[in-house]
């Protein structure tokens, strides 16, 4: 069963989120200046992997300043979608930093509490991008996005997205938890709740799912997400195998293997674009899970968050 059925010769994709400024520190000290958040991070590998033709459009609010207009014309030369990206004068946007180590884990250091994306929703000016959004088949956002839009955004934004789904859009959704946005853990779980009953695709990575829900296992966190109604469900479990549940069957896929992990950022975010990319072009779950390891391993052996199209898997690299 295709993903979207039948697969259309045109179709229009809307992720929702934040892009940052992004600092990689170097062992020397040196920062690399870059940008980067995990829906523009799915966003410019989905862009890279489906249909030429299929519109990929990236959906937030930045400021008028010199780092937001770099941001617009990276993704332009991504070939992203710009048209749902508000500009709000005297905003800024979000900045973050990546601290690495030997092993290639990561240490996130945040400066965002006042970055443009959080009134994506709540200007005048959002009425047109809300509008503008019941003409796309896909949505995908993320627990980032949750939290970054605040309950004010998504109030305007997720009824919109619960219809469209009535009239057959789908909903696809990264747990991705980060405690350090959220007041506490309950405000977290409300604000999740609002969306998961209304998904089609659940890409969940292990550790932030029973963080934030308190899972003893894996078969736990499948039964409540058949509860709700969920039909497919993947739990991303870092460099292990992924498991998924699939209309009630469950299936194992194996991850790509590497000789050295060089930085593990954005590997979830990569593993999410390539497993829908299959989904969307007619790929079974098993299939794309295979796609999403192999993609995700070869982000893993590149220092950032967005590696040159050259790096792709398929290319010369």
């Amino acid at each position: 069963m295709t993903f979207i059925a039948p697969p259309q010769a045109s179709l229009r994709i809307a992720l929702i989120g934040e892009c940052m400024i992004e600092l990689q520190q170097r062992s020397d000290g040196e920062l690399n200046q870059s940008f980067g958040g995990d829906t523009l991070n799915t966003a410019v590998y989905l862009r890279r992997l489906v249909a030429a033709k299929w519109q990929v459009s990236y959906v937030t609010a930045l400021g008028d300043d010199s780092f937001s207009d770099a941001m617009c014309t990276a993704w332009a030369s991504e070939g992203l979608d710009l048209s749902l990206v508000q500009r709000l004068p005297g905003r800024l946007p979000g900045l973050y930093c990546i601290q690495t180590d030997a092993q290639g884990e990561r240490r996130f250091l945040y400066w965002r509490n006042e970055a443009a994306v959080r009134e994506c929703f709540t200007q005048a000016a959002a009425a047109q991008v809300l509008t503008a959004l019941d003409d796309y088949c896909v949505f995908y956002l993320s627990g980032v996005t949750l939290a970054v839009l605040g309950e004010a955004g998504l109030d305007r934004v997720l009824p919109r997205l619960i219809a469209a789904r009535a009239r057959g859009a789908k909903l696809v959704f990264d747990n991705n938890y980060r405690p350090r946005l959220w007041r506490d853990r309950q405000q977290a779980t409300d604000t999740y709740q609002r969306l998961l009953p209304h998904l089609d695709l659940a890409l969940l990575t292990l550790d932030d799912e029973q963080a934030l829900f308190e899972e003893a296992d894996v078969e736990s966190i499948f039964k409540r997400y058949r509860q709700m109604g969920v039909n497919e469900v993947v739990i991303k479990r870092g460099g292990h195998s992924c498991l998924l549940q699939y209309h009630g069957a469950l299936h194992e896929v194996a991850a790509t293997r590497v000789a050295r992990v060089i930085d593990s950022t954005a590997a979830g975010d990569a593993f999410s674009a390539a497993y829908l990319a299959c989904r969307l072009q007619g790929g079974i779950p098993q299939q794309s899970a295979a796609e999403g390891h192999r993609l995700a391993g070869r982000v893993i052996q590149y220092p950032g968050a967005i590696i040159a199209r050259e790096a792709m898997p398929g290319s010369s690299a």
